[in-house]
């Protein structure tokens, strides 16, 4: 058995989940990057994740096809509903029912085929956008059931959700990121980003990644149409 550190880290191609990507590696961890095919309304952010995890140096990366857009009930897989343009309160229609579950979810099943115990997730309880399972009680609540319903988890091998940037506001997290040297210009945010990655500037998503780099003093490399 390899004494090799690995981790796998979700891997969406946005902001969040890059800077995760990068202090994973910062720490030591070979990182198995994952993303998804999920249905979502654009091809842009899986593009960004191949990207991201070549560039950071990603041992393996894969995506795991889904179709979420089946069920529908998000802005993000059914384009019948409009992503909004201006902030709405609630759990906004851009939150997609299950989608971390689902992916956590898949995410331990890989962790335990690369004999890995920590998965890596880029989510954030300050900077949210009002999404239920991005809250430190979600994580807690997942990672106390993957230690249940896995051979890992029975036979000893404690399984960890790793949220590092769990606390942190946008600002923080992107100068994070810029001294371990991210380039933020090779991630997509965008809720509907075109075919090359360009962003609408209007979106929630758009909104608090602008907002991040007005925050760190930091440069906004991103792309708009």
């Amino acid at each position: 058995m390899s004494t090799e550190k690995r981790a796998v880290i979700l891997v969406s191609g946005g902001l969040d989940s890059t800077t995760v990507l990068a202090m994973a590696r910062a720490q030591g961890y070979a990182c198995y990057t994952l993303s998804f095919d999920y249905g979502q309304r654009h091809r842009a952010e899986l593009l960004a994740a191949e990207r991201v995890s070549a560039v950071l140096g990603d041992v393996e990366h894969k995506v795991v096809k889904l179709n979420l857009d089946s069920i529908g009930g998000s802005a993000l897989t059914d384009t019948d509903l409009a992503v909004p343009e201006e902030e709405t309160e609630g759990i906004p229609i851009t939150y997609v029912p299950a989608r971390n579950t689902v992916f956590m979810s898949i995410a331990l099943g890989w962790a335990e085929v690369l004999g890995a115990q920590d998965i890596f997730i880029g989510v954030n309880a300050v900077d949210y956008s009002g999404y239920p399972d991005c809250r430190p009680e979600y994580i807690a609540a997942f990672e106390t059931m993957a230690n249940l319903a896995t051979r890992a988890g029975v036979e000893g091998q404690k399984l960890s959700i790793h949220t590092p940037l769990m606390d942190m506001g946008k600002g923080d997290i992107i100068a994070a990121g810029v001294a371990l040297g991210v380039d933020y210009e090779l991630t997509v945010s965008c809720y509907q980003a075109d075919e090359d990655g360009r962003a609408c500037g209007k979106c929630d998503s758009c909104r608090l990644r602008r907002q991040g780099f007005e925050d760190a003093e930091v440069r906004d490399p991103t792309r708009y149409f």
